[in-house]
């Protein structure tokens, strides 16, 4: 309950808080992709606090992370993403956070590389198409488990709606899970609403990996990004974002 009127507050009263899914450091929803893309020239610089319950079951803790993306053409994104391990005194835990003199502190960090292709531009009638992939190359394989903890390719789509004034975004995408099978390959759908009163701010619902979530994000002064987000409408993830125009 706490969560929730903390989430509210920030989404009624703070300035601070357009659709990005910098949780994984690339464009999107919360967790579910979109179809749509940065400005041509765009480059972000982020960190998120990542939830437990937003994390595959190798970071059974809450931890962080953070990220560099660059649109380096208009209809091509790439993203470094790197997440924090925490040292555990758990031996069965991989070898790579089992240390128990150093338990609870950042010891390690699992590196991602994400890239999205625009396949469609959006038209009239016609939505915008995006195929992408996060993690999608593999590293390493110790024994214990092999990385790409966040690895997924999907499909999205996006359509922008106008209802007078009112812009409300749809997105639809496949979602296939290539490593790590915490969650079953499906379908993800969501909706970003910006009103008219306050155009850089999207209130986001969507329904990913058999879940609700909820959330928002607000882009101030152009160029500070933030965004919030309650998995299964509870589990609070954020971050904050500076984004740069080099065109």
């Amino acid at each position: 309950m706490i969560k929730k009127i903390v989430f509210l507050f920030l989404l009624i009263s703070c300035p601070c808080l357009l659709s990005a899914q910098t949780t994984l450091g690339t464009t999107g929803l919360l967790l579910a992709p979109t179809a749509e893309m940065q400005r041509d020239g765009t480059v972000m610089l982020g960190a998120n606090f990542l939830n437990d319950a937003f994390t595959p079951p190798v970071f059974h803790y809450h931890t962080v992370n953070y990220f560099l993306n660059a649109t380096l053409l208009p209809f091509l994104e790439v993203a470094y993403t790197a997440t924090m391990f925490r040292a555990t005194d758990n031996p069965n835990d991989p070898e790579y956070v089992y240390f128990p003199d150093k338990k609870g502190k950042f010891i390690n960090q699992d590196r991602s590389i994400s890239i999205r292709l625009r396949l469609l531009r959006e038209r009239k009638y016609i939505p915008a198409v995006v195929i992408g992939s996060n993690d999608c190359f593999h590293t390493s394989d110790n024994g214990f488990m092999v990385s790409q903890f966040f690895s997924r390719i999907y499909l999205a789509m996006s359509k922008d709606f106008y209802f007078r004034h009112e812009r409300l975004t749809a997105s639809l995408a496949y979602i296939y899970h290539t490593r790590h099978r915490t969650f079953e390959n499906s379908f993800s759908a969501g909706v970003a609403y910006s009103p008219s009163f306050a155009r850089d701010l999207n209130v986001i619902a969507e329904y990913c990996n058999g879940q609700f979530n909820v959330g928002a994000n607000y882009l101030l002064f152009n160029h500070f990004f933030a965004q919030v987000m309650l998995q299964r409408c509870k589990h609070f993830s954020g971050g904050l974002v500076y984004k740069i125009y080099l065109k």
